[in-house]
């Protein structure tokens, strides 16, 4: 065995929870890999809800799915932040890739009040046993910020309800992501 890095050890975690049918949401879209990732696991039954604020993202991962041939997913040009308007579905998991879309403007950012906003309307829908995967990319100016805000969020999420795991390693350099699971009980 080895250890894997915070984003594949996020597909890890999501594939022994969600499963054919289950509804999720992709809540910064990005270049579409998780996006793709978890329409293969809701299989054709299921549901993607994906959200990213670029059109450039969006455009992106269109290309990637239609290859793929499921069409299963549901994609928003709006920020994570507006879930509660356009997803009214309970869901059994969702992923959050904070900071800024890989090869594209550092300047878009992920923010910490608006992703507060999003996991919360996650944590709404969220049935039992269901996920939230967080990886958090901080190494840019305000990651540090919405790291903080981050993590101080979830540690106080009551402990009766979510137990919540922070998965990372302590010993790298230049700010290695960090995972973070939520499960609601």
């Amino acid at each position: 065995m080895k250890l894997e890095p915070s984003l594949r050890y996020s597909h890890t975690i999501m594939s022994q929870v969600i499963k054919s049918g289950d509804n999720v949401i992709d809540a910064t879209v990005g270049k579409g890999n998780d996006t793709e990732f978890l329409s293969k696991l809701v299989n054709k039954n299921g549901k993607v809800y994906g959200f990213d604020v670029q059109k450039d993202a969006i455009d992106i991962t269109k290309k990637r799915l239609s290859k793929s041939q499921l069409n299963n997913t549901i994609l928003f040009n709006v920020g994570h932040e507006n879930i509660k308007e356009y997803v009214k579905d309970k869901i059994d998991g969702a992923i959050f890739n904070l900071g800024y879309l890989p090869g594209g403007n550092k300047d878009i950012i992920t923010r910490p009040q608006t992703t507060i906003v999003a996991i919360k309307a996650c944590l709404e829908l969220l049935k039992t046993n269901g996920i939230i995967i967080l990886v958090l990319y901080y190494g840019h100016p305000g990651g540090k910020d919405e790291k903080n805000l981050v993590l101080n969020f979830v540690k106080n999420l009551d402990q009766k309800k979510y137990s919540v795991l922070e998965y990372k390693f302590i010993n790298q350099v230049n700010d290695p992501p960090i995972l973070v699971a939520i499960q609601k009980k």
